[in-house]
């Protein structure tokens, strides 16, 4: 039996990918004339950005009162605060065990030198959040004020 095709839920996020990357070739190969498009393209990522980070602002706000309102559901509080109390304490743990020890030895394995030298070498020290793609603009912003690094790579 020859297999076939089967319908797959989800994004062909790879098929994206690639076809991003050749159109970019393509216009950059059209010179003079793919510069509108490239132009479009970097507006419409500038005003992405500005509406993510309306969207960072706001969103808290709704998410206190979604759990606010879970927590007036509850009957046992002091369950509830000791087990976040003991949640908050291993996230914060592994956060300093990944940041400070594991990334560090990556780093250091990588590149040879020393990591707590370049501040902006880990996203523990740094005080840009790497956490989610939430923190996009601010951690673009980050790299390219902190870090130096050209607006075309970052």
């Amino acid at each position: 039996q020859v297999p076939f095709g089967t319908d797959i839920e989800g994004m062909n996020i790879l098929g994206l990918v690639l076809f991003s990357l050749v159109l970019g070739v393509a216009l950059k190969k059209l010179g003079q004339e793919g510069e509108d498009l490239i132009r479009f393209f970097n507006s419409f990522n500038e005003a992405t950005m500005v509406l993510v980070t309306w969207i960072m602002w706001y969103v808290p706000i709704g998410i206190m009162f979604l759990v606010g309102s879970k927590i007036l559901e509850m009957e046992d509080i002091v369950l509830l605060v000791t087990s976040l109390g003991k949640y908050i304490f291993a996230s914060i743990l592994g956060h300093v065990i990944h940041g400070g020890i594991i990334l560090p030895l990556i780093y250091f394995a990588a590149t040879r030198q020393n990591p707590y030298q370049h501040p902006g070498a880990l996203g523990f020290i740094s005080p840009c959040s790497v956490c989610s793609s939430a923190t996009l603009p601010s951690m673009i912003k980050c790299i390219e004020e902190n870090n130096g690094v050209d607006k075309r790579i970052s």
